[in-house]
């Protein structure tokens, strides 16, 4: 059974975080606004592998503790507990901010032009990615390791 459990763990991660990873470059391909509309919509219909993903994450990695107890005091387990939750303030509570700011900005803009302010936006989206990002290669790092 624990296995098992792993093996869910690991396929929630890749469908989680393989989709996740892909986000900043298809918005990076929207060159007008048209494309910037249709690009937020399509994010928004994929953010449920995300989602998906990172609810099996947190489930599995705590079912895993407690059929192992000895992992609550390890250091590595307790740290990756500590990154998933930082990275999710960043993925649940900041980006949709975000993406929905950017969204407001494109439904009172009138012009195939992007507007500055949603390239703006775009540009602060894009650094938070980047730390969730750096999050999810520490948490793999953690996991891979098991440093202490």
């Amino acid at each position: 059974m624990y296995s098992l459990l792993v093996f869910i763990h690991i396929v929630a991660a890749v469908m989680g975080l393989g989709a996740a990873f892909g986000f900043p470059i298809v918005v990076k391909c929207a060159k007008t606004a048209s494309q910037a509309k249709y690009t937020l919509k399509l994010l928004k219909n994929l953010e449920l592998l995300p989602k998906i993903g990172s609810i099996t994450l947190l489930v599995t990695g705590i079912v895993l503790g407690i059929m192992n107890p000895s992992l609550f005091k390890a250091g590595w387990y307790i740290a990756s507990i500590v990154l998933y939750f930082a990275a999710q303030v960043i993925v649940i509570g900041m980006l949709p901010k975000k993406m929905k700011e950017q969204a407001d900005i494109l439904a009172n803009h009138t012009g195939e032009d992007l507007p500055a302010s949603y390239t703006a936006i775009g540009k602060q989206a894009g650094k938070l990615e980047g730390i969730t990002h750096l999050l999810a290669f520490l948490l793999i790092v953690l996991m891979y390791f098991k440093p202490f």
